[in-house]
């Protein structure tokens, strides 16, 4: 079910990438990081996209983020954020993170958020990714 509210900078949600695109790009549900602010137009977000994997090779534009960042289900694996992939997608295709099991059975969701320095890292990834490194000084924490 997707989300009904507009979520903030840093904040750690799924994205359902398996309709309208096509592989090289994302084609299946994957965690993600909301990185644009609240818009006027409040029906899409910007977000970087995680992955378990690590990349290979790993670049200016990759971050293994702080496990202190991650909801518990996404903990075990470890999370990179491919910079590179940054996109701007519907708030339909988001929903929280599934966290297990509540009290008597039911799904549990959260909604995750990112340290400080851990956001900060994936600003300068994406000037990175965009060939704008000469502006990574500037990023503030």
């Amino acid at each position: 079910m997707p989300i009904t509210f507009h979520p903030e900078q840093g904040t750690i949600l799924i994205c359902d990438f398996s309709s309208g695109f096509n592989p090289p790009e994302i084609v299946k549900k994957r965690p993600v990081v909301v990185v644009s602010p609240r818009r006027n137009n409040f029906q899409v977000c910007t977000v970087v996209p995680l992955s378990s994997t690590a990349p290979d090779p790993i670049k200016d534009h990759h971050h293994l983020l702080d496990p202190a960042s991650l909801p518990k289900s996404l903990k075990r694996k470890g999370s990179w954020a491919k910079c590179d992939m940054v996109m701007t997608v519907s708030l339909d295709r988001l929903d929280r993170v599934l966290d297990g099991k509540g009290p008597g059975g039911a799904r549990k969701y959260v909604v995750g958020k990112l340290t400080k320095s851990d956001f900060r890292a994936i600003r300068v990834g994406i000037l990175y990714a965009l060939g704008l490194n000469s502006l990574t000084s500037e990023v503030p924490l």
